[in-house]
């Protein structure tokens, strides 16, 4: 079972809807011990850095988080869940993330219309079992103002272009992100989730 963790975002239907589709359960939920027995985690992505993390530690989850991965448990963050996995964010002010990966979240440049909205190519850097069957190239679905602007260049897996590179796939050992959606990019995402989900005991 996939624990996703409910801190308020929207679009979570379709999330689930996917993960149905390729026999995945999974479970909305803020309970801790859902979560401990969990074979994987799911942060969604939708809304405001500062209020995400707000919510999760109203629920104690970040210690939670921090537990189940470091015993090695996936942990996949999409949009702003990527985000959250990193040291911080400037979003509406400095605020922490939860420091599972090191960098930090910034605005996307002025220079191009924000929010980023639309399909935009991945191009690969990094060979990795999560990019099994995803043509370098591929067409994804991404929706943020924000996003991930200083990184380790060994956690890079994938990126696009907007404005300069913009991390689309990081991953870090049992630490994983995406920067788009999934769930919203056809084929393609529908891929992804089956090659997180292959990596769940």
């Amino acid at each position: 079972m996939i624990a996703i963790i409910d801190y308020g975002a929207g679009n979570i239907k379709s999330l689930q809807f996917a993960l149905t589709k390729i026999g995945l359960d999974a479970q909305l939920t803020t309970d801790p011990d859902i979560i401990r027995q969990s074979t994987g985690m799911i942060l969604p992505g939708v809304g405001a850095f500062r209020d995400a993390m707000n919510t999760l530690t109203e629920f104690d989850l970040p210690e939670v988080l921090r537990q189940e991965t470091s015993k090695g448990k996936p942990l996949l963050g999409i949009c702003l869940g990527m985000q959250l996995l990193y040291d911080k964010s400037y979003e509406d002010g400095e605020s922490d993330g939860l420091e599972l990966l090191r960098g930090e979240v910034s605005r996307i440049d002025h220079s191009v219309k924000v929010p980023h909205m639309g399909w935009n190519t991945l191009t690969h850097h990094n060979e990795d079992s999560l990019l099994n069957n995803i043509a370098d190239n591929a067409y994804v679905y991404f929706v943020h103002s924000y996003a991930v602007s200083s990184y380790i260049p060994d956690d890079l897996i994938s990126s696009t272009q907007y404005a300069g590179t913009v991390p689309a796939i990081v991953r870090k050992d049992n630490l994983m992100g995406m920067q788009f959606h999934p769930e919203k990019s056809g084929a393609v995402g529908i891929q992804l989730l089956q090659n997180f989900g292959a990596m769940l005991s």
